[in-house]
Order: C-alpha cells, then sequence, then structure tokens
C-alpha cells in the first residue's frame, strides 16, 4: 500500500492508491480531519503539545474541537511549517523543561500523522511526501531525518509543483504552469510532461530502506521535467493576520485564535459572494463586533499590502526564465490552480491578466498534490534542475575585494551531461595552492528579499529592498582554502590548474583537477558540496 502526504501549512492530505479502482482517494483521519459540505478531508496543520518529556501531542481538529487553539498558550503551535529549516528572529517558548524547535513541532504533527494513517492502512510499505519548491536543503534532510524512525520500507520526495500536474491527469506532451498558493508559501512552477520511452530520463528523489523504487508499471515511463521555479514566503495566513489588523484599526477588534478565524471565513465567504459579514461576541468582556466586508474593500487591501505587486514578480521571474529556454507565453498548454488562496477571485482574475480562461484549471485545489504524488508508483520518472545559481571566489584586484565567478546557473539540470571547465592561474609568487570556495549566489532579478520574523506570537513575512546580490558560501574552510595543492608553487602570469565542475544526481557538486604545468591530476571526481 502507498500513502501519498501533502504537509501544508494550514492543511495537510492525505491519499491512497485504490488498488481496486487504479485510481487515488483522499484518506479519512476520523478525529484529525475536519469533516465540511462539499470539501475533501483535510487535516488541520495544527498541534497541541500535552507532555513534551514523552512526546504526548493531539493534532489536527482535535485540537480545535478541544478548544486548544489558544495562541497565548505555549503548548499550542500552528503555522510551523514555515518556520522549518529557516533563520526565525523570535523564540518558540520551553513545553515541560524541553526547549522547542520548528522541527520538534514538524516532526511529532508529521509522526501522529503518519501513525493515525499507517493505523488506519496497516499494510502501508511506501510513504511519499511532497516538498515547497522553494524549500531549503535542511528541510529535505529534516523530513529524511523524521522519517528514518518510521517502520516504513520505502520514503519519497516529490516537489508538490510536479505532484500537482500529475494530479491534473494532464497526459502527453504538455507545457504547464503550476500556481501553488496555500496557506503559507506562493509556488509557480513551470512543468513539462512527455510520455517518451526513447528519452533518458534524469533527476533525483531521496529515499530509504533497502527496497528500489523502481518498479514496473507496465506502462511507459512518463517524464516530468521542470523548467522554471519562483517561490516566496506568502499565503493565506499572511491576507488573514492583514484582514485582523483592518479590523483591529478600524473597530479595536482584538486579535485571537477566535478572530483570526472569523475574518478566515470572511475570506472564504468572499469567494463567493460580493460581500460577508460575521458576528463576535467575547463572553468574558461581554463586547460584541459586527464585522463585515465587501469583496471590493478586500481587493482594496491586498492592493495596499503590495499582494499584487509580489505576485507579478514572481510570474515574471518564471516567465523570464522560460524564455531563456525558448518558451513563449503562448506556449504554456495549461495553468493549474492549487490551494485555498489560489480559490479567491481576485487570485484568479490576476492569473487571467496573463493568460486566456480556457488555459486555467482550477477543480482539484486541495488534492491535486497529494493525489498527484500517487503516480510515482504508476512509472514515473522525473527531470529536475538547480534552482540556484552557483560561483566560485576570486580575489578582484581592481576593487581590492572578493567577487564571484558563476560556474553553474540557476536552471542547469542534473546529473550534468557534460562538466563545466574553468582555469585558474597564481596570483601572487611562489603560491602554495589555489583556493575553490563555492557560493551559492543570490537572485539576480529579484529587487526584494523576504524576512520571516515574530510580531508579538504570529510568524509573519516582511519585504525589505535588496541593495546587492547576496551569497552565500558552502564551504569556506581551510579544506575549501587549500583545495589544489601546487607542486612546484605557483607564479602569475600563466594558466596553472584546470577545473572540471560537475553535479550528479544526488546534487553533489564534483571536481577533477589538473596541473596544466605537470599534466597530474591533482583531485579526481572529489565531492565538495551538496548543491540545493
Amino acid at each position: 500500500m502507498t500513502l501519498a502526504i501533502d504537509f501544508g501549512t494550514t492543511n495537510t492530505v492525505i491519499t491512497r492508491w485504490n488498488g481496486a479502482t487504479q485510481q487515488p482517494e483522499v484518506v479519512t483521519l476520523p478525529g484529525l480531519a475536519q469533516m465540511l459540505p462539499n470539501s475533501p478531508a483535510l487535516v488541520p496543520s495544527l498541534l497541541y503539545v500535552e507532555n513534551a518529556a514523552t512526546d504526548q501531542v493531539l493534532v489536527g481538529q482535535t485540537v480545535r474541537d478541544r478548544g486548544l487553539d489558544i495562541a497565548n498558550d505555549p503548548r499550542f503551535s500552528r503555522n510551523f511549517k514555515r518556520g522549518i529549516g529557516t533563520a526565525i528572529q523570535g523564540f518558540l517558548p520551553d513545553v515541560d523543561g524541553q526547549a522547542l524547535n520548528f522541527e520538534q513541532l514538524g516532526q511529532w504533527f508529521l509522526t501522529a500523522v503518519i501513525q493515525a494513517a499507517k493505523a488506519q492502512e496497516s499494510d502501508t510499505d511506501v510513504l511519499v511526501l511532497t516538498v515547497p519548491v522553494d524549500s531549503f536543503e535542511t528541510y529535505r534532510n529534516w523530513l529524511g531525518q523524521v522519517c528514518d524512525a518510521l517502520a516504513i520500507e520505502q520514503v519519497r520526495l516529490l516537489d508538490e509543483p510536479t505532484a500537482a500536474a500529475l494530479g491534473y491527469g494532464i497526459q502527453g506532451q504538455e507545457t504547464l504552469l503550476v500556481v501553488d498558493f496555500g496557506g503559507g508559501t506562493l509556488d509557480l512552477s513551470l512543468v513539462q510532461l512527455a510520455t517518451n520511452p526513447q528519452r533518458q530520463p534524469l533527476g533525483f528523489i531521496l529515499k530509504w530502506g533497502q527496497k528500489s523504487m523502481a518498479q514496473s508499471s507496465g506502462q511507459r515511463p512518463q517524464t516530468a521535467r521542470v523548467l522554471a521555479k519562483a517561490g516566496e514566503n506568502l499565503g493565506g495566513a499572511d491576507l488573514d493576520n492583514w484582514l485582523a489588523d483592518y479590523f483591529r484599526n478600524q473597530q479595536s477588534l482584538p486579535i485571537s485564535p477566535l478572530t483570526l478565524r472569523l475574518v478566515e471565513r470572511l475570506k472564504i465567504q468572499l469567494s463567493s459572494q460580493d460581500s460577508a459579514a460575521e458576528a463576535y461576541f467575547d463572553d468574558e468582556t461581554l463586547e460584541s463586533w459586527e464585522l463585515s466586508l465587501t469583496r471590493t474593500q478586500f481587493e482594496a487591501l491586498l492592493t495596499e499590502q503590495g499582494f499584487f505587486e509580489r505576485l507579478d514578480n514572481r510570474m515574471e521571474q518564471v516567465l523570464q526564465q522560460a524564455r531563456r529556454q525558448g518558451i513563449d507565453k503562448q506556449d504554456i498548454d495549461a495553468v493549474l490552480l492549487v490551494g485555498g488562496t489560489a480559490q479567491i477571485p481576485a487570485v484568479q482574475q490576476w492569473v487571467q491578466n496573463y493568460f486566456p480562461v480556457e488555459k486555467i484549471r482550477r477543480d482539484r485545489p486541495f488534492t491535486a498534490v497529494a493525489e498527484g504524488a500517487l503516480q510515482i508508483q504508476q512509472g514515473l520518472q522525473l527531470q529536475d534542475f538547480l534552482y540556484h545559481s552557483y560561483g566560485v571566489r576570486y580575489w578582484d584586484r581592481r576593487h581590492n575585494r572578493h567577487g564571484w565567478h558563476p560556474v553553474i546557473p540557476a536552471g542547469q539540470p542534473y546529473p550534468m551531461a557534460a562538466p563545466t571547465e574553468l582555469v585558474f592561474g597564481a596570483s601572487v609568487e611562489q603560491q602554495p595552492s589555489i583556493e575553490l570556495i563555492i557560493g551559492e549566489l543570490g537572485d539576480a532579478d529579484a529587487a526584494t528579499t523576504t524576512e520571516v520574523f515574530f510580531e508579538g506570537d504570529r510568524l509573519v513575512t516582511r519585504q525589505q529592498q535588496q541593495d546587492a546580490i547576496a551569497v552565500q558560501p558552502l564551504n569556506d574552510t581551510a579544506q575549501g582554502r587549500t583545495i589544489a595543492r601546487l607542486e612546484p608553487l605557483g607564479n602569475p602570469g600563466s594558466d596553472r590548474v584546470r577545473v572540471l565542475f560537475t553535479v550528479g544526481g544526488d546534487r553533489m557538486l564534483r571536481i577533477t583537477v589538473e596541473d596544466i604545468l605537470t599534466g597530474n591530476t591533482v583531485l579526481a571526481d572529489q565531492a565538495v558540496v551538496q548543491l540545493r
């Protein structure tokens, strides 16, 4: 039995493959899932710590049903997915003498959900987890650590946008734009699907266990290639916070779990009607409020917050990446909308500003990702590319400072078919070695960066102007600074070493260093750092 889990900031979806119907279906977990009319069984991504020392927690709808979703209660957590693997200003309180972090909260939540699903589907031996397109490597590694402790033979990871494309059942040669807009993140991915038995598949899927994941299904392998990606920490939770702040300023409405839920209900109502209203009564202070909002007011608030400007920036980033590969906007065959925030009329209208309505699909907003992840066992093989650019550090004599020379551009497919070559020379007399510091280069097209931080008890994001391209050195250590020793010593004026860079299917950057003077191979296929 194969289970797939789409771990979301606001809601989590679990699906299984029905062998009888040969179709995916949502797994209903009694007590954990919220059961709403005309809606799949979604598990709210909520957590309440009963005893941190013994790992006793409550998750999902149970937390709401017991009235434990109180913001100032240190045992209650929500939106913790956004904090996993990121440097966040703020802290989590100690509970039962235990220091908590977002990774621990996420592990508790996922473990509880997986255990509940396994109890219902006892023959589960394969688990597929979806991963945000803009996640850091620490997020992927964290998922691996979580799953190492599970009694499941096989565990695989799949990008959420790729899973969404498969979940919509697109077949044949198709170029698709997936707009995955959930509670915490916006992910845009241009995905190309093709069924071609002659094409050699590329890419990686992380896995655990001894059994091979390549299973014969009797079908021709389907290759899913991601052509362009852009992501941002922006989602429905931010819109709820903006609405809560709006009513606080307009009517002095206190911000609490209850009022956040009320403004969320207003937001949802406005997806199907032009105006919405909710009543609020505080049984402690005996105060009451009437909350009302029109769709026009809501859209004006979004504009004021720079919402559509941020969406435009990400869309242009994806389209620019596509144009570099010879794909114009009109070449995109379909646009798939995924996630609750993508159901907001203003968001759908924004998409229609770029694409004709007949190309836009929006009938599986909540289940497409988890359903698509199940397609792995049906013979799916992936071709993916590196999301970031990478370069090597050099000394810029003209400006008397370090600079960075690009080596691997964003969008490079891996494993690489052929290595990239650079030639280095000595910069000073009697130089004993040549350093090779690899850095992850920031987005040259982005004018802003996103800061994630705490404001009171809320996890929020803020846009900041970016003065220069940020670079994150990945191996700035003594070993990295002396990776290529020169014997005899090097002197300026001539090329000295040839370095071949390549990236394997595991995203590990490897180098081969050849001494041009002596003809010797200094290093052969040496692993340097894992890229992301």
